[in-house]
């Protein structure tokens, strides 16, 4: 059975990994718009991989017995001064997640989750 405050944590990443997919979207339309169809590409492929994320965490809470939940995601930024600003915004959020994740394993850790803890490795 999953801890609440795991659940809780992990329903938090749900709404991390679709806001990211829908970031990444946002930003390869952004690219694509603007003739930078290789860096638009490889965007599309990033929003992909967020949402395969995100199905895994709502997968796993579901699993270990706790309830998933589907949040509304804010709007994400749509216009961007260059690619320079963009890759810049993709850094910060990538940093941001990690932390995220971080915060999950270190609670699973304290908690002696360590199923948890395997599956965010």
């Amino acid at each position: 059975m999953l801890k609440k405050k795991i659940e809780d944590l992990c329903n938090r990443q749900v709404e991390r990994e679709g806001y990211s997919s829908n970031l990444y979207l946002a930003m390869a339309s952004w690219a694509e718009n603007n003739g930078f169809n290789g860096v638009a590409s490889w965007l599309y492929a990033q929003a992909e991989e967020e949402k395969q994320h995100m199905l895994k965490f709502v997968k796993y809470i579901n699993e270990r017995g706790g309830k998933a939940v589907i949040p509304a995601f804010t709007k994400p930024p749509a216009d961007y001064k260059n690619v320079e600003e963009l890759f810049n915004e993709v850094l910060k959020h990538e940093q941001f997640i990690t932390s995220s994740i971080n915060e999950i394993v270190e609670l699973a850790l304290a908690e002696k989750d360590y199923s948890t803890n395997n599956f965010l490795q």
